[in-house]
């Protein structure tokens, strides 16, 4: 599908065992990458601890890695035209095993932060260029299924992440989190380049738009680390915020009007013109603003509020990824028979009432209970991504995939980002507030209150350790009402989403529209 030298005839889609071979090497590959963005999320606490640093710097392990990430997807289309698709993946894979055992080998914090900001760099292109890959090595009338086993993998990492994450930290060490990325690529780049090094696509030796790339750098850099650093600054309050804002502002809007302008752009905005991509990335980018939140804070608060272990908390995290694992395959064999829009509004409604379920927990709720609705949940996530991948990539000629993979890519790397600094900041606010509030009802006057005091006092706690005990209580209760807001919050943005998707029109075609002829 790609083009070739110019005299060569377009390359004929491979079968049997190299396909297999290749689309494992794809897929974990893409599933490492993604991996990479959720599996650190449990180990935080252990990686401050070990490196002298408080949580919230620690946190600075997950941003570091999504901004450079972030930075480098809508760069991939270019990339990919300047030194062919092959090449540039294979690189990039090659670049992402470096750099993570770079990670694992981390003495301090800030050796820690360079190694995942470059092993974002790297990760960049690679889930982009996967999926462009596999579609143009994959006869025309299966390329539904590899979509279908492309998001599988972007789809499951996310959900086995915290597990492997939480299960090898308190197993092993965190470094372990990283090394393990190094069989996995080596033997993804090995097989991807001795099946596709001659089928390299045609390279065009554009210009680098310099002004687009620095202001694409100089605004996603200051948004990412606004939106990091936000929290623990109290946001506009602090100069230091204030002016990244402002920076990022400035930027990303003059990189809009420079990048419709330009001759040779670093991202190729004129995609946002078709109505089916822009309808699919706003209801990706937002999808993925809600999902990930909840995924961000459902483990934040078992372990800091509930005392869960990281594996346990992953554990909990994990029932989410059975069903979405049973039913990827089936999604995207049948894509063809049903209106893309009906199965993702699907999902958004699941979504939405599995989200409402969660706000109705209290501080009691026990293992059994909190993972029913994630089970639950793991309906929702093929029937999301899967149709929308395809939504998004509809009707497009097969030389712009790949920056439109980049493009849509960034957008939901992007929507996670935000997502986590945004859902962490509003459940410390709503959790002090909760806290505020509830203080008011613990005193001597009233007569449960009362009671409860008159209790621990036989006890035979002081009345120090009475208060703190309380104030423990309060803190807990406190925090996962916050958690109940949180969620609440996400069941109705999900709901908001149904009409935005359906401004997207048919023909959804099975993939890229150019490439099918149609």
């Amino acid at each position: 599908m790609a083009a070739t030298p110019e005299n060569a005839a377009p390359l004929k889609p491979l079968h049997g065992t190299p396909l297999v071979l290749l689309t494992i090497a794809v897929a974990f590959s893409t599933f490492m990458e993604v991996l990479d963005m959720t599996i650190v999320n449990v180990s935080v606490p252990h990686i401050a601890g070990s490196l002298a640093v408080s949580p919230n710097e620690g946190t600075w392990t997950i941003s570091s890695y999504s901004l450079a990430s972030a930075i480098m997807q809508p760069l991939t289309g270019w990339i990919a035209r300047r030194f062919g698709e092959v090449r540039t993946f294979v690189t990039s894979v090659v670049l992402f095993v470096l750099f993570s055992m770079l990670c694992g080998m981390a003495t301090t914090m800030p050796m820690l932060v360079f190694a995942r900001l470059m092993q974002g760099a790297g990760s960049g292109p690679m889930v982009a260029l996967s999926l462009t890959l596999l579609l143009s090595s994959y006869p025309k009338e299966k390329q539904g299924i590899a979509l279908a086993m492309w998001a599988m993998t972007v789809v499951i990492a996310p959900i086995f992440g915290p597990i492997l994450g939480g299960w090898i930290t308190d197993n092993f060490s965190w470094p372990w989190i990283f090394y393990i990325n190094a069989p996995v690529g080596v033997l993804a780049a090995i097989i991807t380049w001795s099946l596709l090094h001659k089928r390299e696509t045609k390279t065009v030796k554009a210009p680098i738009d310099v002004v687009g790339l620095v202001l694409l750098v100089a605004g996603v850099g200051s948004l990412q680390f606004m939106l990091d650093n936000g929290n623990d600054h109290d946001w506009f309050n602090s100069t230091l915020i204030l002016v990244l804002g402002l920076i990022a502002l400035v930027c990303l809007t003059f990189l809009v009007v420079w990048e419709i302008h330009a001759k040779h752009p670093v991202i190729d905005l004129s995609l946002f013109k078709k109505r089916n991509f822009t309808a699919g990335v706003i209801s990706l980018s937002m999808g993925m603003f809600a999902f990930f939140g909840l995924n961000v804070v459902f483990p934040l608060w078992l372990q800091t509020t509930l005392g869960y272990t990281a594996t346990w908390a992953g554990l909990a995290a994990a029932p989410g990824g059975v069903l979405a694992f049973l039913f990827s395959p089936l999604v995207g064999r049948n894509m063809h028979r049903i209106d893309l829009r009906i199965l993702v509004t699907l999902a958004f409604i699941i979504f939405a009432g599995t989200s409402y379920w969660f706000s109705t927990f209290d501080s009691s709720a026990s293992f059994a209970t909190l993972i029913v609705p994630r089970f639950v949940m793991g309906l929702a996530i093929p029937c999301f991504f899967i149709p929308l991948n395809q939504i998004y990539l509809s009707g497009l000629p097969a030389a712009e995939i790949a920056s439109a993979s980049g493009l849509s890519n960034f957008f939901r790397t992007l929507g996670s980002s935000v997502s986590t600094a945004v859902m962490v900041t509003l459940w410390q606010h709503r959790g002090i507030y909760h806290h505020a509030t509830l203080t008011e009802y613990v005193n001597k006057g009233d007569p449960a209150s009362a009671h409860f005091l008159q209790n621990l006092s036989h006890v035979g706690l002081s009345a120090a350790q009475q208060l703190g005990y309380i104030n423990q209580i309060v803190d807990r209760e406190g925090y996962t009402l916050a958690v109940n807001d949180i969620f609440y919050g996400c069941a109705i943005l999900f709901v908001i989403l149904v009409p935005v998707l359906w401004l997207a029109r048919p023909p959804f075609g099975s993939t890229g529209g150019g490439a099918m002829g149609h």
